[in-house]
């Protein structure tokens, strides 16, 4: 009612409009187009919601099924389980998930095996619906909640691994994919350049179509391939606490920033012919060939690149570590029958290569009384890990609750494990991916500027053409059509975008931090500019001879 209404409402409005407004026919038929749009637009809300919800579900469910597990295997109510689930906002959709389940048992009076059978019934996740199916009948049936939970584990694993495995499948056929259709579009790019030189036709409308069309393409594979990455973030971002290393993190953006927009200036100053004391013969216009002013201002951001780079390797060396700690720290834990803080005074000493001082820091938080969910939270902080958030936070509720600490380390130890190497495809596939777009990169600005700098030679032979008029010949090429320095520009400009997409999409696909990109795009940037120059002065080298 809140989407289709309305959307017939405005589809007969402009329906209307369309054949009684005192206008011409070409005004009047794109206003009942427009109302035609909303409608299929209203129309097909539904599966789009529908599939978003599961998406939504999918990326979280095996992070909901670890945590379900663990607070099973504590002295609470079966029920409670679901009941804290639905508090977690992390969750999203699964949260929901759960808390309709509560109210179904909460407020219609209906057993937790009856909830879980109705919801099963209009999930729009299949895993979950599966889920929910298998949960109900064993609940029905008598077993305990936390050993169905238990022997799920395998189960949920292996579904997981299998969806996170034909998804980087899928990403493998969209890189091919990618690659064809910019070697299509190079091609087509350069057709552009070139067949006007024969035709007479002006380049600058042709080029600009090709271009944009080269940019569209890009941006749909980035979107396709956005939709289809696994959302496992690497990054944890805390609202309240700032971690270890922030400033260093600020200063790096700051100053790779100021020195960007600086040398962004002095390069638009040198353009005009004006040049800073000290600084005329490097910024001047004749300095340098004009692509490496498009790449010189963005050198600076290698710094917060580089920063951010350094940063996430060491959250990558500490997930590696942690399943090991938490396992160790379980097993300590029952076999000691002591607190975490007398654990961890000897767990301290070990190395646990990047989250040793993190460790460290725990004990002295937890020896000076702090509050254990305070000190956990720090930990996970400074930590930075995604991951380690999630697990640390369950072992915590798991241990307040009264669970075994033993089985709790074994569960989160071996879930993270799964993940770790789940990520190390994921890994591979982005460095084949980096591969692709720099060699794309490359090949592109050679075919771009060796086409324009062909047009641009036989250009400059335009007054030897002039003979073919005396002989009747007529024309046989149009080259005061181009205007050779705008189209230069318009290249200029895509290898930018191209460089700043591909970078993106590097990111998008191996899960880092977006900011971290710096180093691709500036990179990518300099290979595009100095492709660009080197193919100049080939083809002016080998053609003015």
């Amino acid at each position: 009612m809140t989407v289709l209404l309305p959307a017939g409402v405005l589809f007969l409005c402009s329906l209307l409009a369309g054949l009684f407004l005192p206008y011409p026919l070409f005004v009047r038929l794109p206003i009942p187009l427009l109302g035609l749009l909303a409608l299929g637009a209203a129309l097909v809300y539904p599966k789009l919601l529908a599939s978003r919800r599961k998406i939504e579900i999918e990326n979280q469910f095996h992070l909901l099924i670890t945590h379900m597990t663990i607070l099973s295997t504590t002295n609470i109510d079966r029920i409670e389980v679901f009941r804290i689930l639905s508090r977690e906002d992390e969750y999203g959709e699964l949260a929901r998930e759960m808390g309709r389940i509560v109210q179904i048992v909460d407020m219609w009076n209906q057993s937790l095996d009856d909830a879980c059978r109705r919801r099963a019934a209009v999930v729009p996740s299949d895993a979950l619906a599966d889920f929910l199916d298998r949960l109900a009948y064993t609940l029905g049936a008598g077993q305990a909640l936390s050993d169905f939970l238990i022997s799920e584990q395998d189960v949920m694993i292996s579904q997981y691994t299998t969806v996170y495995e034909s998804t980087l499948g899928n990403i493998e056929v969209m890189k091919d994919l990618y690659m064809s259709m910019i070697l299509s579009m190079t091609f087509a790019l350069v057709f552009a350049i070139v067949l006007p030189i024969l035709t007479g036709t002006n380049p600058t409308y042709t080029v600009a179509a090709v271009l944009m069309m080269f940019m569209f393409v890009q941006l749909g594979f980035y979107f396709v391939i956005r939709t289809m990455s696994p959302h496992d973030p690497i990054w944890y971002h805390p609202e309240k606490l700032r971690p270890n290393g922030e400033a260093r993190i600020l200063v790096s953006f700051v100053a790779g920033g100021a020195l960007s927009v600086l040398l962004i200036v002095l390069a638009a100053l040198g353009l005009f012919g004006v040049g800073p004391i000290g600084l005329q013969t490097l910024f001047l216009r004749d300095s340098l060939p004009e692509p490496l002013y498009l790449a010189l201002p963005l050198t600076p951001l290698l710094l917060p690149g580089l920063v951010l780079r350094h940063e996430e390797q060491l959250i990558t060396g500490r997930d590696g570590e942690f399943p090991s700690f938490i396992r160790a720290l379980g097993a300590s834990e029952s076999a000691k029958r002591s607190t975490t803080s007398d654990v961890l005074s000897t767990l301290r000493t070990k190395d646990f290569g990047p989250l040793t001082d993190e460790i460290d820091d725990l004990y002295k938080r937890l020896n000076m009384r702090l509050d254990p969910a305070l000190a956990w939270r720090y930990f996970a902080t400074d930590s930075r890990s995604y991951l380690i958030q999630k697990f640390s936070e369950m072992y915590l509720v798991g241990r307040e609750m009264g669970g075994s600490p033993r089985r709790l380390g074994e569960l989160i130890s071996t879930n993270m494990s799964e993940v770790n190497q789940l990520r190390e495809q994921r890994r591979q596939a982005a460095t084949t991916l980096v591969g692709l777009l720099y060699g794309i990169t490359a090949a592109s600005a050679f075919a771009f500027f060796i086409g324009l700098e062909v047009v641009a030679i036989l250009s400059e032979m335009d007054i030897d053409m002039a003979a073919t008029h005396q002989l009747g010949l007529g024309q046989l090429i149009y080259t005061e059509v181009y205007n050779i320095a705008l189209i230069r520009y318009l290249l200029l400009v895509v290898i930018l975008f191209n460089a700043l997409l591909s970078a993106i999409m590097i990111r998008t696909v191996d899960g880092g931090n977006k900011a971290n990109s710096f180093i691709h795009f500036m990179l990518l940037t300099w290979l595009g500019c100095i492709t660009v120059v080197v193919t100049t002065r080939l083809v002016d080298l080998f053609l003015n001879v």
